[in-house]
């Protein structure tokens, strides 16, 4: 089975896959984080989002997938010209990855064959563009957290080693997932988030039934059910490309800049990147549903999504972070 588990039909879990189709429709969300117990469909979510995309226009051969011939890095040597469509690059990084492989080294090949100092790009490089999905987010090795947060923050990567000084774009999305019972994310890599849900396992029978049930026709006839499923992938995917065309143009009333701000005011959150980060997702929500102007119930079906991971802590308030949005956005915007 090559082909991943189509998203469209991944049972329940709307908050992930709306989080996940959000930031497809404007990458500068900044990422999702996706925390919740062992077995509910994290991982498969993000190789059915790899399969959903659009693919993009890059020049061919281009290690971090230039849209233009001008672009192409001048440590590439010969400089192609040709154009191609390729699925929107979706790079795993392994938790035990050493920096060199994250960010680039030296050519160890070329340099003993050849005697030339030359750059091998890392896992960066190739994620240019697209997505940077790293499962177990909150075990990963503090320096490449470190990494991770200057290059997420400048939207390059600069490597400075054995003689090379070289530089190139890193723009993607970081899709992070994790068990919350196997250690807390850094407070400096959370905020990087764009989104952040929770997911658990289904407490009803009948939804248990129909993952079972979904599950046994991939395995067992994988042909059939990727093309009952195609149809609606095919359709996800020609809505979020209309978002992203319709996006520029939608109408943002001062009212709901209004609404954001009280919100997060409300809510007690740090600094200014909660309010920015739920207004590009109530943009990006009100594109998908096809509005013209962003309304205060987009930012209604974004609040928890884009602030839940951005309030203090609490230790007198066991309902959650997620209910505390709830609760204090029925009190603020109601």
């Amino acid at each position: 089975m090559s082909q991943p588990f189509p998203f469209s039909a991944i049972v329940g879990q709307e908050a992930m896959k709306q989080a996940m189709v959000l930031t497809a429709i404007d990458p500068a969300i900044g990422g999702v984080l996706v925390f919740g117990d062992r077995g509910t469909g994290k991982s498969t979510a993000v190789r059915a989002l790899a399969a959903l995309l659009p693919e993009i226009v890059a020049v061919e051969g281009c290690p971090v997938n230039s849209a233009r011939p001008e672009d192409v890095p001048d440590w590439v040597g010969a400089r192609p010209t040709r154009m191609i469509k390729r699925p929107t690059p979706v790079i795993d990084l392994p938790l035990g990855a050493t920096e060199d492989r994250v960010v680039g080294a030296l050519d160890i090949e070329r340099a003993l064959s050849r005697g030339e100092k030359a750059f091998e790009p890392g896992l960066l490089a190739r994620a240019n563009r697209g997505y940077l999905y790293i499962d177990e987010v909150n075990l990963l090795e503090d320096h490449i957290v470190d990494l991770l947060l200057d290059v997420a923050q400048s939207g390059e990567n600069v490597v400075e080693r054995e003689g090379l000084s070289i530089r190139h774009p890193a723009r993607f999305v970081l899709v992070g997932s994790g068990n919350p019972e196997e250690g807390e994310l850094r407070p400096q890599l959370l905020d990087r988030f764009g989104l952040s849900v929770e997911v658990t396992s289904p407490r009803d029978v009948a939804t248990r039934v129909e993952v079972m049930r979904r599950r046994d026709g991939y395995e067992s006839d994988n042909a059939a059910f990727m093309k009952k499923w195609r149809s609606k992938d095919t359709q996800l995917r020609k809505a979020i490309l209309t978002a992203r065309a319709g996006l520029p143009n939608l109408k943002t009333p001062g009212a709901v800049l209004h609404d954001c701000a009280s919100l997060c005011i409300a809510l007690g959150s740090d600094g200014l990147r909660g309010e920015l980060t739920l207004l590009r997702a109530a943009r990006a929500q009100a594109a998908f549903e096809g509005a013209e102007t962003v309304t205060r119930a987009h930012l209604k079906s974004v609040a928890a999504s884009a602030l839940s991971h951005r309030l203090r802590r609490d230790p007198l308030d066991e309902a959650g972070s997620g209910a505390r949005v709830a609760r204090i956005l029925a009190e603020t915007l109601p």
